[in-house]
Order: structure tokens, then C-alpha cells, then sequence
């Protein structure tokens, strides 16, 4: 390896500790228009706090490179600032195309869990009215409906438990053990289920029509979940993205100083933040279905669903 390819391999290494998240929480209620409570609050996965070892580190770098160059060098530049204001312009286009990327799957992610919980009233709607005389057969399609949106939610993070879904019938911990991707399997049984009502004649042609949009869209919303999980933005992408910011960050004391002397680190440390922050925001929210503060409301959703389905069925 080159020793060009050493050196970027040590900042890209440098800049992920320096972007290191703290642990995840859940996801924040706030009114937006609460300016300066949102302005002074400093919350515990605010970017700030994440970022502060970095902050104050790169504080700490620009006043050592301070002390060196004008109290031991001496050094004069002249329009020391020009180059750094340029390649800010073309870093933050380059920002603003990763954040907007990253929102456009966050916002797809909430659209397909917002057709989740639509689909499944419409079904439990449907059904509730096509069986009005077999409770006990809408309490299995309530029990198997609750608990592939339960699949479907841990599926997306780090897999399920199938201890944590609700057992009835033959639908127990060892059915839903016998393949790895849970929610298929669950849908599975809905369609079972579903047939058996149609060949005993329980369900018409015309009712099974009517269901058959809603059963199909469950398996569509997990793909399209499954997409955005399993397809991150182009990983040269963004590595380059992240070597630009820290050559622009550690590269801005050298010249700075120079005009701005000591009060050059906190400008340094302000515009790591605020460089560092957009980054790591994105790297957030462009996989939605986690337990990160910004990530979407699945627990929330899942609630929403398993008391729309208790009412109904």
C-alpha cells in the first residue's frame, strides 16, 4: 500500500472516532415552533454532545498550531483564508445532496410503516365484517396481523424473537422458528388461513378480491423496508466524504491563525461542528428502523396497530 493510501486510511480512522455516536434513545416528541427551548436544550443523542470530545480536540489542535506558527515561526501568509472559503462552497453542496439523500429514505421508511398501519385496518375492517358470526376466527387473523408487524419491526433491527410473539392455535414459538425470515413465514400463515376460509366457503370470490390488496401490500412494505436497510449510500461516497471534512477541518488552523491568531479555535471548533454534525445526522437517519433518537416511531406504530386491531376484531 502507498504511503498516500496509509494516510488516508489514519484520517478516515480518526474521523470515525471523532463521529463516534453515543448510545441510542428513543425517538424525540418536540414542538418545532419552541425556538428557545430547542435552541439552549441540550439533549443526551444532541449532536453537540456526541461531537464534544472532537470539538474540544480540534480546539486544542488549532491553538497548538497557533502557538507554533505565530509565537515559534513567526509565520506571515497572505489571503490565507481564500482557499478554504472556496472548497467550503463545494463541501457544503456536497452536504446538502448527503442530507437530502438521507431524509428521502427516512421519509420513504415512514410512508411504507404509514401503509402499514392503513392496510391493517383496512383488512381487520374487512374481515370484522365479512365474519361477523366467528370471533374465534378474527382473533387468529388479529393475533397473526399483530404479530407480523411485530416481526416486521424487530426483522429491521437485529432480528426476531420469537418468544415475544403472541401464540394461538398452531401458530406457537415453534412454527415461527422454522425459517429465518419471520414475517414470511407469518404471512404465510395469513394466506393459509385466508384459503381455508375461501374453500369452506366462509369468504366469497368477491370478498377474497377485496382482501387480496391489503394482504398483498404487507410483503411490498417489507421489501421496500428491507431495500432501504440493505442498500446504504455507495460506501466511496461516502469515504470521500468523510476525508474531505477532516482535510478541511485539520487543514484550516494552518491558515487561519495566521489572520485570527488564538481566536482562530473556536472558528475551527464551530465549523467541525458544524460539518461533523450534518455528516453524522445523515448517517443516522438514512437507516430509519433502529433505536436512534431521530429514527422512526416503530415501537409507536406497532402500539398504534395492536389497539386499532384489538378495537375492531
Amino acid at each position: 500500500m502507498s504511503n498516500e493510501g496509509i494516510l488516508f486510511d489514519i484520517l478516515h480512522s480518526t474521523l470515525d472516532i471523532l463521529l463516534s455516536l453515543s448510545p441510542t434513545f428513543p425517538m424525540i416528541s418536540y414542538n418545532p415552533k419552541d425556538w428557545w427551548k430547542l435552541i439552549f436544550a441540550f439533549h443526551k443523542s444532541d449532536t453537540f454532545r456526541s461531537l464534544l470530545p472532537g470539538i474540544l480536540g480540534v480546539a486544542a489542535y488549532t491553538v497548538v498550531v497557533a502557538y507554533i506558527e505565530n509565537d515559534i515561526f513567526h509565520a506571515s501568509f497572505k489571503n490565507t483564508t481564500v482557499v478554504h472559503s472556496l472548497v467550503g462552497f463545494v463541501l457544503s453542496m456536497l452536504l446538502v445532496f448527503r442530507t437530502n439523500t438521507a431524509y428521502d429514505r427516512w421519509w420513504e421508511g415512514r410512508r411504507l410503516w404509514g401503509s402499514f398501519v392503513n392496510n391493517s385496518r383496512n383488512l381487520a375492517l374487512k374481515l370484522n365484517t365479512f365474519l361477523p358470526h366467528h370471533p374465534e376466527i378474527r382473533k387468529t387473523f388479529k393475533v397473526l396481523i399483530t404479530n407480523y408487524i411485530l416481526a416486521a419491526k424487530e426483522h429491521l433491527r437485529s432480528g426476531v424473537h420469537v418468544k415475544h410473539l403472541e401464540n394461538i392455535g398452531e401458530y406457537d414459538s415453534q412454527f415461527y422458528s422454522k425459517k429465518k425470515h419471520v414475517p414470511n413465514q407469518i404471512m404465510g400463515a395469513i394466506y393459509d388461513e385466508v384459503n381455508t376460509l375461501y374453500q369452506h366457503k366462509l369468504l366469497t370470490g368477491d370478498q377474497l378480491f377485496l382482501i387480496n390488496e391489503e394482504l398483498r401490500s404487507f410483503t411490498d412494505n417489507i421489501g421496500g423496508c428491507e431495500r432501504i436497510k440493505r442498500t446504504p449510500i455507495p460506501f466511496a461516497y461516502s469515504l470521500f466524504l468523510k476525508k474531505v471534512i477532516f482535510l478541511y477541518v485539520f487543514t484550516m488552523p494552518i491558515g487561519f491563525v495566521v489572520e485570527f491568531k488564538y481566536w482562530a479555535a473556536p472558528i475551527v471548533a464551530i465549523v467541525f461542528y458544524i460539518f461533523a454534525s450534518i455528516e453524522v445526522l445523515a448517517e443516522e437517519i438514512e437507516d430509519p428502523f433502529g433505536t436512534d433518537a431521530n429514527d422512526l416511531p416503530t415501537d409507536t406504530i406497532y402500539e398504534t396497530i395492536k389497539a386499532n386491531l384489538d378495537e375492531i376484531l
